[in-house]
């Protein structure tokens, strides 16, 4: 299926690695040309050259913090005007509500719900005006479902869903569309991450923490980067047009409900 978005230019943020790569490359595979984000510059630049080798695609990198206002002023005055945004900040870490401040979670909501915004607030007036446009969030499954040890991610994330519901309404009859994506475990450092809090806090192996995990998700496995970019760019493509403010969960059926 052709998806009519070749030569459209997307901004896609924490893009060197993990789903954000994937849905970078996803759309570099329909010739879209990228801007990609992420803070450590050598993984970022190594990504950007991979990606131009694999696709023929122009790919401008800009390393930056975009959960700081300066770093959200440096990427968006480098990458100019943009198509199809993409956003994506790694989760806070998890722990029980006792050990979480105020402090906490206004760094909770500073990544995983005000940057969003603040970026769709900078890149849809354009879109409007063109009559055209794109922006997926990635958020996760706990905005469906809460896992307990993720209470910042919950709390945050859920924020933006509710920012999301009202304001993608607001703009889909300028052509502007916006839907969430909600990942459930897929095989990148966050699945490192959260397996190794289980392995150290239970006393098991890596390995046991991973199996334990997939058995709770139906597919049985962790999904992979590859299938959750080609959904991402499916929801950037010109036959998106009618879904609007969704939340679509690729979680291998591990949110046990009917709607």
């Amino acid at each position: 299926m052709d998806l009519g978005i070749r030569g459209r230019r997307a901004l896609v943020c924490a893009s060197s690695k993990g789903l954000g790569r994937g849905c970078a490359e996803a759309l570099a595979a329909e010739g879209v040309d990228l801007v990609l984000n992420a803070r450590g510059a050598e993984a970022l630049e190594a990504t950007a050259q991979a990606i131009r080798n694999a696709y023929g695609v122009n790919v401008t990198a800009i390393a930056a913090d975009i959960t700081t206002e300066e770093g959200r002023a440096k990427v968006l005055d480098a990458a100019g005007e943009i198509d199809i945004l993409v956003t994506n900040a790694g989760g806070p870490p998890p722990g029980l509500w006792s050990d979480w401040g105020r402090e906490d979670f206004i760094k909770a909501l500073d990544a995983n719900m005000l940057t969003p915004i603040a970026l769709m607030s900078a890149l849809m007036p354009k879109m409007i005006e063109r009559r055209w446009g794109r922006v997926v969030n990635i958020t996760s499954q706990s905005v469906k479902a809460p896992i307990p040890a993720l209470g910042l991610s919950n709390a945050a994330r859920t924020g933006l869903t509710g920012y999301v519901a009202g304001t993608a309404r607001q703009v889909a009859q300028y052509g502007v569309i916006v839907n969430n994506m909600l990942p459930g475990i897929h095989a990148t450092d966050r699945a490192i991450s959260l397996d190794g809090a289980v392995s150290k806090n239970e006393g098991i192996s890596m390995d046991e923490a991973k199996k334990r995990r997939e058995a709770t998700i139906p597919a049985r496995r962790y999904g992979t980067a590859e299938e959750f970019g080609r959904m991402c760019a499916f929801l950037c493509s010109e036959h998106a047009g009618f879904i609007v403010a969704q939340n679509i969960l690729l979680d291998g059926g591990g949110t046990n409900a009917t709607i």
